[in-house]
């Protein structure tokens, strides 16, 4: 294992989150330092204390927010970067509804300010974490990255509009040659979930979780009571809605992929999805985890929530053509390494 001082630095912004973390035990795995920035507003440095304890490499930590230039361009100063991952960001759907100006100051100004700083210290490259909301309701499955562009709320909206600022970036003219040499990655994620084999690092929402399998981890160890089901009647094979579950461990190999592959192509702005290119209900879901479990996960069927589609799942080639990546991880590894975490962290990084 190589030292901290032989490894090429990567900036990590929201580096301490759940799929952050991931990526900074594989960007260490495969010889890279992660330095990462992060104002933990919804997140934990003990995440990077695990990241260690895996990999016997710290990442570097700065607990600032990328809105602050001064304090990004004290961190670019000291470092070299060869290139960004940017996770930094709000996430959650329904939140994003409620206090929408919040998700565009994080998440849009947020990424003016990171690559206004960027361009600054001519650092060029830049991995963007979006997502697959920016499909909306799909008129058919699998979604390839050929589809139309459009969302049904702010956050996904969020994310489109950074997605078509990185593409004015990239495309653009500029006053000198240095302005047209951005290379860029949108990996558009569709439902990650699982955990880090060694159960040290995992998804550890903050309250009442907003993503499925989360939930469904807290009903089996007994810290909520039920599961609520929303909508028993979409055109699926049981009635409930699918979507397309992907292992963290396979999301963050997706980042290394197209970190490596941005060495080797030329400048420019291009997206993937990432993604297993399979649909699991949510009663498979809940199926799949008592099994893994041993556990009871009790729900209740709830009316459908507005904004709910019945399927979406993606078609994931692009990026095994391009990228060299595909995913490796199934559904029963998906739910042993989740309730794994879930045992040996009940009240997630708090502990």
């Amino acid at each position: 294992m190589s030292s901290s001082a032989s490894r090429s630095p990567i900036l990590v912004t929201g580096g301490a989150g759940f799929i952050g973390s991931h990526v900074c035990v594989e960007l260490i795995n495969s010889g890279y330092l992660p330095v990462v920035v992060d104002n933990l507003c919804n997140s934990s440095a003990e995440s990077l204390k695990r990241v260690a304890q895996i990999t016997g490499v710290t990442p570097v930590f700065y607990q600032i927010d990328v809105n602050d230039k001064d304090s990004l361009r004290k961190v670019f100063a000291t470092h070299s970067f060869e290139a960004v991952m940017h996770f930094a960001g709000l996430k959650a759907v329904g939140e994003s509804s409620q206090i929408p100006m919040k998700y565009y100051r994080y998440n849009v100004a947020g990424t003016l300010s990171l690559t206004e700083v960027m361009e600054e210290f001519k650092v060029w490259k830049l991995i963007f974490s979006s997502s697959a909301t920016v499909y909306g309701d799909p008129a058919s499955v699998p979604i390839d990255e050929g589809f139309p562009t459009f969302t049904t709320n702010p956050y996904g909206r969020s994310k489109l509009i950074v997605e078509d600022i990185l593409r004015d970036i990239a495309h653009s003219t500029g006053s000198s040659k240095a302005d047209n040499q951005w290379n860029i990655s949108l990996l558009r994620y569709f439902n990650p979930v699982g955990a880090h084999e060694s159960g040290l690092i995992g998804e550890d929402p903050a309250g009442i979780p907003n993503n499925l399998l989360p939930y469904v981890a807290q009903v089996a160890i007994g810290k909520l009571q039920q599961l609520s089901v929303y909508g028993n009647d979409y055109d699926t094979l049981d009635g409930t809605g699918v979507r397309d579950y992907i292992h963290v461990v396979d999301l963050a190999l997706g980042h290394v992929a197209a970190l490596q592959s941005l060495n080797k192509t030329g400048v420019g702005c291009r997206a993937y999805n990432l993604g297993t290119g399979c649909g699991y209900s949510v009663l498979q879901m809940v199926n799949a985890f008592e099994k893994a479990s041993g556990r009871s996960v009790p729900y209740k069927i709830s009316a459908r929530r507005p904004g709910d589609i019945a399927s979406c799942y993606s078609n994931a080639q692009k990026a095994k053509a391009e990228l060299g990546w595909e995913a490796k991880y199934g559904l029963e590894r998906m739910m042993q390494d989740a309730w794994r975490w879930q045992q040996k962290n009940p009240n997630g990084f708090s502990e």
